[in-house]
C-alpha cells in the first residue's frame, strides 16, 4: 500500500461471484486493510486489501474491482473507486491520462490533432505512397493497364482515326524522334484517334493527347487539326512521354483512387490490374495532372523544343489554342490566372504552364536528357 490514512469505505453497486454470469446486487466494505464483497446482502467474501485489482478508468464505463477467485464488482461510484487506487499505487501511470481526458479543451484539442493528421496524410500521405507505388509497379502490370484503358476507350469514347495514310505516317514518324529523346525502357507507340465519334453521345475526348502507364500516346485526329504545325505536336509528344518516363500517369490513378489501388503495385496483381483499368480514362482526362507534374513534363518538353528549334513557342501556341478550342489563338490570346484561384488550384493553368516554357526559352538552348 502506498497510503498512510487507514480507509473505511462503503460503496454499493453490483457483483458477479465468479462462477455465473449472473448480475447480483452488492456491497463493497473496506476497513483499513479489509475488504468484504457482499452479494445480495447474504453471501460475504473476505480479503486483504492489496488482493484487489482495478481496472483502469474509462469514461462512461463503471469502475471494475477484481477478486482473485474471479468475482467482480461493478460501480458508478468513481471517486471512491479512485480513493481505492490512490492507497494501493495502481494504475498511477495512467492517472495524468485520465484527468486530459476529463478536460473539454483536451478532447478538442486532440479531436483538432487527429483531424489535422488525416489530413496531412491525404495531402502528404497518400501522394508520396502513390508516386511509390507507382515506381515500383512491374512493367506487366503497366501492360495490363494499357491494353484494358486502350479497349474500353475504343469501345466508347475513340474511333478509328480519319487522318489520311500518308499524314498519320508523317506522324508517327515524328513521335519516334520524340519518343527516343525521351527515353525509358518502354515499349513506346502513337495511337491516332477520332476523338469525337457519333457513338460518344455523353462525352467526348476532343482536341487532346494523353498518355498511358506503359508508353502508349492516344492523339486524337482533332488536335491535330487544331494544330498549327508539327512542331506544336511534337512538343506535345514528348510531353507525354515524359508523363510516361516519371510514371506520372500511374502516380496520378493510384493517388485519384486511394491506397486500394495501392495493392497492385505491391502483390502485381494483373487481376486486380485489368479491374482497376477502368479508371485510368477518368482519372488522366478529367483530374489531370499535379503542378509538379505537368512543370516536370513541360521542362523536358521545352529542352527539346529548344534543342531542336530554338524556341518553345510551337507548344505555348498549341497550349492556348486547346485552351480555347480556336486555331486562329496563340499564346497572346491567354489571360493570366487570378491570383487566389492561382492559389486554390492543384493543377496549372494554361497561362502558368506558358509562362513556365517562356522561363526555359529565356535560359537559353535546350539539351540532350
Amino acid at each position: 500500500m502506498t497510503g498512510s490514512q487507514q480507509l473505511d469505505l462503503t460503496v454499493s453497486g453490483a457483483g458477479f461471484d465468479g462462477r455465473t454470469s449472473r448480475r447480483q446486487p452488492a456491497t463493497l466494505h473496506v476497513t483499513g486493510s479489509r475488504v468484504v464483497l457482499s452479494l445480495n446482502a447474504m453471501v460475504e467474501t473476505h480479503w486483504q486489501l492489496n488482493q484487489l485489482r482495478i481496472d483502469p478508468a474509462v469514461p462512461g464505463i463503471p469502475r471494475v474491482v477484481k477478486f482473485p477467485d474471479g468475482a467482480r464488482f461493478e460501480t458508478g461510484d468513481d471517486g471512491a473507486v479512485a480513493t481505492l487506487e490512490r492507497h494501493l499505487g495502481q494504475n498511477h501511470a495512467l492517472a495524468g491520462i485520465r484527468r486530459l481526458e476529463g478536460r473539454w479543451w483536451t478532447a478538442l484539442g486532440a479531436l483538432a490533432m487527429t483531424l489535422a493528421l488525416a489530413a496531412a496524410f491525404v495531402v502528404y500521405g497518400i501522394p508520396t505512397l502513390a508516386r511509390g507505388a507507382a515506381a515500383a509497379t512491374p512493367h506487366r502490370v503497366l501492360a495490363v493497364f494499357d491494353r484494358e484503358t486502350i479497349e474500353l476507350l475504343d469501345g466508347e469514347y475513340l474511333a478509328p482515326s480519319t487522318l489520311s495514310p500518308s499524314r498519320q505516317a508523317q506522324l508517327q514518324s515524328a513521335f519516334r524522334r520524340a519518343s527516343s529523346w525521351a527515353g525509358g525502357p518502354y515499349p513506346y507507340r502513337l495511337l491516332l484517334r477520332d476523338g469525337e465519334p457519333e457513338k460518344a453521345e455523353m462525352f467526348q475526348i476532343g482536341a487532346n493527347a494523353f498518355a498511358l502507364p506503359n508508353g502508349t500516346v492516344v492523339m486524337t485526329d482533332q488536335l491535330v487539326d487544331l494544330s498549327g504545325n508539327d512542331r506544336e505536336l511534337m512538343g506535345v509528344m514528348v510531353h507525354e512521354a515524359a508523363h510516361v518516363t516519371s510514371r506520372h500517369v500511374l502516380a496520378s490513378v493510384y493517388q485519384g483512387l486511394g491506397l486500394t489501388l495501392l495493392t497492385v503495385a505491391v502483390t502485381g496483381d494483373v487481376v486486380s490490374a485489368s479491374t482497376f483499368a477502368a479508371a485510368v480514362p477518368a482519372t488522366i482526362l478529367s483530374k489531370g495532372y499535379s503542378r509538379a507534374a505537368e512543370r516536370e513534363s513541360d521542362a523536358l518538353a521545352g529542352r527539346f523544343l529548344m534543342t531542336a528549334y530554338g524556341t518553345t513557342k510551337p507548344l505555348r501556341d498549341l497550349l492556348a489554342r486547346m485552351e480555347s478550342g480556336s486555331p486562329r489563338t496563340d499564346e497572346n490570346s491567354v489571360g493570366e490566372t487570378g491570383r487566389l484561384e492561382n492559389l486554390l488550384a492543384t493543377h496549372p493553368g494554361t497561362s502558368d504552364r506558358i509562362r513556365h516554357l517562356k522561363e526555359i526559352e529565356s535560359r537559353g538552348h535546350g539539351q540532350t536528357p
